[in-house]
């Protein structure tokens, strides 16, 4: 029964995806997603390894103190980066405040295009903000980036009553916790990874850049403590 709910799940979750990019494609002046992408002047012209590289010396240089992203930044202020943009790269992060991005990596203005929402889940607003970023802006790898101590995933996991609307996140983790259990840590790898996952399943836009090896899908892990990024099988 419980898997029946997760494929209906991922089923919806396709639909969306579907609905999303043919509204993308529409706004576009594409009539189809076959797989073919417009052809744009803010486009990066990097591998996916190559890009996943990039940010991994980045968040070496983090972890060990000798950042160098700053030291770009004002350079770039100057020049006319608000007539384009060429991200490299895009994350799916987590909202909370000690996961910035940019620093994580150590990357500039214009480097990487982030979204955010608490518990780094798919919605298809995020499906269709990835999608811009793939299909538009030529972004060569997208991290779905898990962190330590998730406030998100840990409330998923106690499912207490909360104000408002926090509730809704989740449905969105609960197929992580019902595979991890009550293990915090595992729960947080776990839903950075079917969330990956979902990113492929749920758009034609971004599995159809996976299957031309025009980018690469990966989850990841953030620990605070030592400001190191695992890449997650």
């Amino acid at each position: 029964m419980e898997q029946m709910r997760n494929e209906g799940s991922v089923s919806r979750r396709a639909v969306l995806g579907s609905s999303v990019a043919a509204a993308l494609g529409a706004t576009l002046g594409i009539s189809s997603w076959t797989g073919r992408f417009p052809s744009v002047a803010a486009q990066t012209n990097i591998s996916p390894a190559d890009a996943l590289k990039r940010l991994m010396d980045g968040n070496a240089r983090y972890a060990a103190g000798k950042l160098s992203s700053f030291q770009e930044d004002l350079q770039l202020l100057k020049q006319k980066t608000v007539e384009k943009q060429e991200p490299f790269a895009a994350v799916l992060s987590c909202a909370d405040s000690r996961v910035p991005v940019e620093i994580v990596f150590d990357q500039t203005i214009g480097h990487v295009f982030v979204t955010r929402v608490a518990g780094n889940v798919v919605t298809p607003e995020i499906i269709g903000s990835l999608e811009y970023g793939v299909a538009v802006l030529g972004t060569a790898v997208l991290v779905v980036l898990g962190h330590g101590s998730c406030g998100a995933v840990s409330a998923a996991i106690a499912a207490k009553d909360v104000p408002g609307q926090i509730s809704a996140l989740y449905r969105h983790i609960r197929p992580a916790v019902d595979q991890a259990g009550s293990d915090l840590d595992a729960a947080i790898r776990a839903n950075a990874r079917i969330h990956a996952r979902l990113l492929q399943e749920a758009s034609p836009v971004i599995a159809s850049a996976v299957k031309q090896k025009r980018l690469k899908v990966v989850a990841a892990y953030y620990d605070l403590a030592t400001g190191v990024v695992t890449l997650l099988g």
